[in-house]
């Protein structure tokens, strides 16, 4: 009985099971066909977007449409395939257009039916995504030939609201004339489009021409050439700050080659302002930073440590830091050791020639230390620390250096000694004096830059006058009213 009992109570004391399954509501993860199709779907509406803005342009006639819609191609240029350009082309490039002819052959596509819009700058913008996927994909030849026709086009058309597009696809071959070896060949295709931009006023493609041109010269060591064109040809001031600062590169470099190293480092380092600083752009700032440390080091300065502590240029200035810390410190025989060990590197970034010359501010910077240290030196001793050839050749590096005040010194001749002055107080001299004009000048210079920059706009002035206008009529008719009530009370 009890064991029956115990059975009922345990039967008694069960609870009820709930029989409702709970249903699994986690989202399914998506498949990679699923998530190809929306990044499609994402970038087609990017286009969408990028189109509308040029057709905007096109009917406002204000080029900064134009602008952003360029600049912005960029975010879609990862996503790019073939798939998406033949989608593109169908919906935007008008059938009867030859653009279409050409990407079709280009991009290997079967030819389909088109409605695209009728106006031709739309067309021309999907031929640039189409070169910016060739370019990616490193079909240099595609872009070459696609790139040429395009050009005869954009030049049968002579729509200034082209010049922008027509701009890049100018930049895009003379890169990929570079890519394929055949720089030889576009020197009289630059010069021939040069001139024709400038007689249609294309001030857009006259900066990437421009560019190109010097470019050219400055790979084949043309400096004089370069130079001379510098001087008859002006840089257009509408031009973006991109085609800008590689003017201002070019130019630094043919004036540091010409001696003129102020107005190089000047111009250098405007490059480097005007550049932008995010990492589609290393390679810019990274070429701009190697000749301003450069440059500041035949200037007799020594460049900021923060400079190669930078990130993105932190393992590309690292043989230019060694360089500067032999230069610093005067050692000659450790600038022949970092010079022979980087030598190929710096031919490559075509810094060698300016380096060699350094040779001579290593010595004088080893001049300098020894004045400072020693009141009164033989000139064998200073050959020796300086590992020169013979005590004349110091003895002509010494008075080279007091003749150009990096010491104060007098040199004995019969006695063969360098004897040191005292050093003089730096602030009875001029030298802050120009610092400060030079900071002063710097600020003023950057903030007319700054004021050529803004954008106002269009017909203010005409308003504010309708305005003026409006209010003295006000004026006029409550005066005539006036006249008129006071001629009744005088009646």
């Amino acid at each position: 009985m009890t064991s029956q009992s115990q059975t009922k109570k345990a039967v008694g004391q069960e609870k009820p099971k709930n029989e409702d399954v709970e249903m699994d509501t986690a989202p399914q993860a998506k498949t990679e066909a699923e998530l190809k199709k929306e990044e499609r779907d994402k970038a087609q509406q990017e286009i969408k977007g990028y189109t509308a803005l040029i057709e905007r342009a096109v009917t406002t006639l204000e080029s900064r449409y134009a602008t952003r819609a360029i600049r912005a191609s960029a975010l879609v240029r990862p996503k790019l395939d073939l798939e998406i350009l033949e989608a593109t082309i169908v919906q935007y490039v008008q059938e009867s257009s030859p653009v279409k002819k050409l990407l079709v052959k280009a991009l290997g596509i079967a030819p389909k039916p088109s409605t695209g819009s009728a106006v031709p700058e739309v067309s021309f913008f999907v031929a640039l995504l189409a070169i910016l996927y060739l370019v990616d994909k490193k079909k240099t030849e595609t872009v070459l030939e696609l790139s040429s026709q395009l050009i005869k086009e954009l030049q049968a058309l002579n729509r200034r609201t082209l010049d922008q597009i027509g701009a890049r696809i100018y930049f895009y071959l003379t890169h990929a004339y570079e890519q394929a070896g055949r720089v030889s060949e576009i020197h009289q295709f630059l010069i021939a489009s040069y001139r024709t931009s400038v007689l249609r006023q294309d001030l857009d493609i006259q900066a990437v021409l421009l560019n190109a041109l010097l470019r050219y010269y400055l790979h084949h060591n043309l400096i004089d050439q370069a130079d001379k064109l510098v001087a008859k040809a002006s840089f257009p001031e509408s031009a973006g700050n991109s085609q800008l600062a590689r003017y201002l590169l070019y130019l630094g470099r043919i004036k540091a080659i010409q001696l003129e190293y102020s107005e190089a480092h000047e111009n250098v380092q405007q490059a480097i302002r005007k550049a932008p600083t995010t990492s589609p752009a290393a390679g810019f700032q990274q070429v701009a930073h190697k000749l301003s440390i450069i440059v500041q080091l035949l200037m007799g300065e020594i460049p900021e440590r923060s400079v190669f502590r930078q990130p993105m240029l932190r393992k590309s200035l690292a043989p230019y830091l060694q360089i500067t810390r032999a230069v610093r410190e005067g050692d000659l025989s450790k600038f022949q050791e970092i010079l022979a060990q980087f030598a190929q590197q710096f031919k490559d970034d075509k810094n060698y020639t300016l380096i060699l010359r350094l040779r001579h501010n290593v010595i004088k910077a080893g001049v300098r230390k020894i004045s400072l240290s020693y009141s009164k030196i033989s000139l064998r001793d200073i050959c020796i620390k300086l590992q020169l050839d013979s005590e004349e050749d110091a003895e002509f590096i010494v008075a080279k250096a007091v003749r150009d005040g990096v010491i104060d010194a007098v040199v004995d001749h019969e006695k063969g000694t360098v004897l040191s002055k005292e050093n003089v107080d730096l602030y009875a001299t001029n030298e802050p004096q120009q610092a400060f004009n030079y900071r002063i000048s710097f600020c003023l210079n950057l903030h007319n830059e700054s004021v050529k920059a803004m954008r106002f706009p269009q017909d203010v002035h005409k308003k504010e006058l309708e305005e003026v206008n409006e209010l003295l009529e006000e004026e006029r008719a409550a005066a005539n009213e006036i006249a008129e009530s006071s001629d009744k009370d005088d009646e």
